[in-house]
Formats: C-alpha cells, structure tokens, sequence
C-alpha cells in the first residue's frame, strides 16, 4: 500500500471537483440497519436487535417497517436477494401498509406499488450530472432540459416540495427556489471553490468541464507509508492490523447462526452454500453473478436492442453440459429451494467446472407457477447475510441445472 498501483482490496481512489451539493437536513434517527436486511425489518422489525443483526445505534428496533419510499431504484424485488420470499412479504400488505414508487419505466418494483408516481425523464429537465469514479478526470456536465415534462409527469424536486408543503416544511426544504434557482445557487457556491468553472450560461451552452487530477492521480495511503505516526489510519491502533480486535470483540459478543465466522484473524472457512456444504449433494453447483456489459444493474434491461446484442444467458463449462447433456443455446433450468429460471446455456471453458453464472440485472420475468423467463439470478439468491456487515451474499448458491 501506499505506492502506485498499490491497494489493500478496498475500492479505487478518484479525484472528484469540490461541486456544492444540496444541502440535506439532519435527521433526527439515528437508528439504522444494513440495508440488506429492509425485508427482515418487515417482517421481525422488534426482534432484530444489535448483537444478531447488526442494528446500529440502539439495542433492537422499536417497531417493523410499515412504509417504503422507493425512488428510482429496482430494489424492492428485481435487485433484491430471494425474490420468492419478497414477493410473500411485499404482497401481504398488514406488514408493509404503504409503497410508493417513481420511476420513469414500469420496473418490475414498480409492479408492487400502491402509489406509482412518474418522474422526469433526465431529457425533460434541466439538472447537474456529476462525476462517478473516474480516476483522475473529474467532470460535470450540464443536463439541460430538450422537451416539456410529458402528461402527468413531474421532477423529483417538484414532488418533494408538495410534500414538504402538506408536512408544514416547505420552506425549511425548499428555502424558496425553484430547481433551477437551485442550480444557478449551488453553481454561483462550486465557482468560489472551482475557479475554472465558466458562468452559469457558458457553461450551458458548453456542456461539460473537465478537470484532471492537479496531483497527476491518487495514491491511497500514500503519506501513512510515509509517515505512519504522523498520518494514522483509522484502524483502532492507527496501523495495518493483522489482529484486529474489534472483530475479536464483535466475535465475543454477537449471537452468531450456525456456521457463521467472524475472525479477528485473515483465516480460511468455509462458507455456507459453499463447496463443502452437505447441500452440495443435491445442488452441486455453485452460482455466482457478474455485472453484464448490456446494462448497469438492472437499467437498461427492458431494452430490447441491447437484449438481443447480448442474450442473458447461463454460463456453464463444458464437462458440466456434457454430464447433462446441454449444448449451447438449450433451454435450461436453473433451480434450488428458493426458486426457478429457464434461460438459454452458455457452454464455454471461461467457467470452472462446479461454477455457473448469470448476469445480475435482468429483468424478473415469472409465470404463473412463478418460474422466472427472465434470466433473474435473484430468483435462486439467498437473503442470509453474510456474517459481519450483515450485506448480501450475491455469490454464495448452491443449485442444479438441468435440460428443459
């Protein structure tokens, strides 16, 4: 660490401009959970507590989770582990009394709301789009609005500000301006920071500004290699801990399921669904998820050119098809105790043999029986959360497959 091209496994340093942001009220809960576990919180909100799953900043929760505010995200089912198990929670609505979604296409979460609220396409509005991890460059770009806001549809901003009136707040939210009152605001802030920013209305005809990295690129813990005393971490010690105990700690104290492991040394175990779990005799394979070139999660997959560029397909290698008789582009299915896929076969040596994958991301597609037509992985995931972060096992299934 601390060199060019060093890493210690977390994810990748980018420089990013000092753009002023909207501002955010604080909120006065400060109780939280992992977000993996949004469902586990509807269904035993009061029995989850700090020590078995993770709750921060009190003992246990107070109450289950009775609403769900989902904006633009396919999480409350396609992106979510165990779709089978969601769909039974989602649909009894004495747990979760209230769904409200805003999306701009009919997702397969939006399927689940009670309210259904149609946002602004990025084409209908005027807006900032600021840089995602990209290295060295930094940039932002101008989003300006091409065409009026379609039929009933409505920004984001607009919607909260209505409800910020019926909440008695709307001027504490809105501090009187529009959305583009706001972006000329939080411009007129970003320029003090970022000289180099043209005016508001050059910028509008230009486009983008681009800024490189005036330090050439980022070297994660460069100046703790330097100088470890004067430049700590932010480990208990201040240094690389090869014994942590913080995790001996948690390790002593949290009620941990059967089979889970929490080390305060870097050790091998195994996991659950792993390779040397006894379910390995009846699903013999393991199946693990990558992100597909075709979309970024699941935006993108109701596309239908970019579907038939790049076919969701199972990947499998060639002495697994060959023990089953699958070659490729045979119909296939993909099953386990939680659920069941038919999808197309890949049959190529890129897959170890006892490994398949699918893409994550594409869309839920059941039939009556709610076998999945889709290609959705989330249909076979577990939601058991993996030990410490309490966070979601994406890779961790074990299943069969079978010809159709």
């Amino acid at each position: 660490v601390g060199i060019n091209g060093g890493n210690s496994g977390a994810r990748e340093g980018s420089y990013s401009l000092p753009f002023v942001r909207m501002p955010t009220l604080e909120n006065p809960i400060q109780t939280s959970i992992s977000m993996f576990m949004w469902t586990d919180a509807i269904e035993r909100g009061p029995e989850m507590t700090a020590l078995r799953d993770g709750v921060r900043g009190k003992d246990k929760l107070d109450v289950p989770i009775k609403m769900i505010w989902n904006y633009a995200g396919n999480c409350l089912i396609n992106q979510h582990s165990e779709i089978n198990r969601t769909h039974e929670i989602l649909q009894d609505d004495k747990k979760c009394e209230l769904i409200v979604v805003i999306d701009c296409h009919m997702t397969s979460s939006a399927k689940y709301a009670d309210i259904l609220l149609p946002d602004c396409t990025a084409s209908e509005q005027m807006d900032f789009a600021l840089d995602a991890s990209c290295g060295n460059m930094s940039y932002v770009i101008f989003n300006d609005q091409v065409i009026k806001p379609r039929f009933e549809c409505k920004t984001i901003y607009e919607m909260t500000s209505e409800l910020a009136k019926r909440l008695g707040v709307e001027q504490q939210f809105t501090e009187g301006r529009t959305q583009e009152e706001w972006m000329r605001h939080l411009y007129a802030q970003s320029r003090e920071a970022i000289p180099e920013l043209p005016t508001f209305e050059e910028f509008r005809k230009q486009g983008i500004f681009k800024k490189r990295d005036p330090q050439g690129h980022h070297v994660a813990y460069k100046a703790f290699r330097e100088d470890p005393q004067a430049n700590p971490l932010t480990t208990p010690s201040g240094k690389i801990e090869i014994y942590s105990q913080a995790l001996a700690d948690i390790a002593a104290t949290w009620e941990l399921p059967e089979g889970d492991v929490i080390d305060p040394l870097p050790i091998y175990t195994p996991g659950f669904e792993s390779y040397q779990d006894p379910l390995n005799k009846q699903y013999p394979l393991q199946l693990t998820g990558f992100h597909y070139k075709s979309r970024v999660h699941s935006t993108y997959g109701n596309v239908d050119v970019l579907k038939a560029a790049c076919r969701q397909e199972m990947w499998i290698n060639p002495l697994d098809a060959q023990k089953r008789g699958i070659n490729n582009g045979d119909k296939v299915r993909i099953f386990n105790d939680r659920g069941e896929v038919h999808i197309e076969a890949k049959v190529t040596p890129r897959m170890m043999p006892g490994v398949v994958a699918l893409g994550e991301g594409a869309w839920y597609d059941p039939d009556a029986k709610r076998v999945d037509k889709g290609g959705c992985i989330n249909v076979l995931t577990t939601q058991r959360p993996s030990p410490l972060a309490k966070g979601n096992p994406s890779h961790t299934n074990l299943v069969q497959v079978e010809k159709v």
